[in-house]
């Protein structure tokens, strides 16, 4: 099933086998779900278990896959050696062994976020420069959002641009200077001009 595709089947590979298109291992996997739980919480379910067809995670030169099933078959004629890229980067893992949330995560966080934040007209450009969000440039935020939670980035239009974590909660947020920092900036659309080479 797709649910155990998302695991290894152990530490059997090693130097450059180990790097090319894999599942994850179980260490791989908890240190991955945990961050995207980060942004989305238990609809991180939803990735696994789509009604559509069936999807799991691939881990491919340190960055993380979301793939279809029909897709990874098709990619099984491809050398692994030249397989660029496969599906949607959902991120990778830095050498310490953190996993790094990629912009190119962003359609799948908007659509699962538990928790957003919607910047003013005059606030877009700012974060979409790689600045953190100003209470002065704050729109909207959901109801009752902690502090240091995950959340997704949105203009007044409801359209996604990047995602951060709360500096303060939404209680907070109603008291605090127009100057403080509501959400620390992580990701924004802005990378696909800025960072194209390092994003695929």
């Amino acid at each position: 099933g797709s649910r155990g595709c998302s695991l290894a089947r152990g530490g059997e590979e090693s130097g450059e086998a180990h790097k090319i298109m894999r599942p994850l291992t179980e260490k791989e996997t908890e240190v991955f779900y945990k961050k995207l739980v980060k942004y989305i919480g238990r609809n991180v379910k939803y990735l696994i278990d789509r009604k559509d067809e069936e999807y799991c995670f691939r881990l491919h030169k340190d960055r993380v896959y979301y793939v279809s099933e029909a897709n990874m078959r098709r990619s099984t004629n491809i050398d692994r050696k030249h397989l660029i890229s496969l599906g949607t980067c959902f991120g990778k893992f830095t050498k310490g062994g953190n996993f790094r949330v990629h912009i190119t995560a962003l359609d799948y966080l908007a659509q699962y976020a538990q928790y957003k934040v919607w910047v003013k007209p005059s606030q877009e450009m700012s974060f979409l420069y790689g600045n953190h969000v100003l209470k002065s440039g704050l729109g909207r935020i959901t109801d009752n959002c902690p502090e240091h939670q995950g959340v997704v980035v949105f203009t007044m239009g409801d359209v996604p641009i990047g995602f951060g974590t709360t500096a303060k909660s939404t209680h907070q947020c109603r008291k605090c200077e127009p100057t403080a920092i509501v959400v620390y900036h992580e990701a924004d659309v802005g990378e696909y001009l800025r960072e194209e080479g390092h994003l695929t």
